[in-house]
């Protein structure tokens, strides 16, 4: 025969609510009033919905490591100040669709920077989106032939922030710039960037391979954005470590 729990357990999963520890949430608690009861039922069914959310935006995000930003060397790489980093950490340029560049050679820390910053947004309850260029390129270019690609692209242009990593280490072709030309676009105004390059801006239209469509892709970016320029040599090569 079926216990009250049981048949409590059945109920949530029929309205598609989450189970609860009973005894942890209600320890203590024998002289709640029934709508008091029923209060704290509800509450802890907004915890785990919160919980569960945040979870999923998180895996969706596809970050490849959580970073912050008090793991970061900031002896190390002086170009960058921590009050700066703070400042950026409020978050609070999400709201106004300001982008951020870092910008610098491999190896400074644009990456980890960048992740630190996702992983506060992502606290933050905001919708962040962690892509190479390119694994975006792939997306846009098979977007019309691929459910997969189709619906992460779908998932891409309705995040709050987007981090488009590793931007000018390889060449695009002229269908790719114009593909980044049309994404940058559609992102401006309405969502925040985060973009880290090898590159200065004064050399994107090697890697572009055209002056227009360079200017274009810039002008939107930066029109409302936070540059960081990066320089010093490279953190994994300073702390290597051997096998032996």
């Amino acid at each position: 025969m079926n216990t009250i729990l049981d048949r409590v357990l059945l109920l949530l999963g029929n309205l598609h609510m989450q189970p609860i520890d009973f005894e942890s949430v209600y320890s203590g608690r024998n002289d709640l009033t029934p709508l008091e009861s029923i209060e704290l039922f509800l509450l802890e069914q907004q915890r785990l919905r919160t919980e569960k959310q945040g979870a999923l935006k998180r895996k969706r995000a596809n970050l490849p490591a959580e970073k912050t930003l008090s793991a970061f060397d900031f002896g190390f790489q002086r170009s960058v100040s921590k009050e700066q980093m703070l400042r950026l950490s409020d978050m609070t340029w999400v709201e106004q669709a300001f982008n951020v560049c870092f910008l610098g050679p491999p190896g400074v820390g644009k990456t980890h920077l960048a992740l630190a910053l996702s992983v506060r947004a992502l606290d933050l309850g905001y919708t962040v989106v962690f892509e190479t260029l390119d694994n975006l390129m792939k997306y846009l270019k098979t977007e019309e032939i691929s459910g997969a690609s189709k619906h992460r692209m779908r998932y891409i242009r309705k995040a709050a922030l987007v981090v488009v990593d590793e931007v000018g280490f390889m060449p695009l072709s002229p269908g790719e710039a114009n593909l980044l030309f049309g994404f940058v676009s559609s992102m401006s105004e309405r969502t925040s960037l985060i973009i880290t390059s090898n590159k200065g801006f004064d050399e994107w239209a090697d890697f572009l391979g055209d002056a227009t469509i360079t200017t274009a892709i810039l002008d939107r970016l930066i029109h409302h954005c936070e540059i960081i320029n990066m320089t010093g040599n490279s953190y994994r090569l300073e702390h290597r470590k051997s096998i032996t």
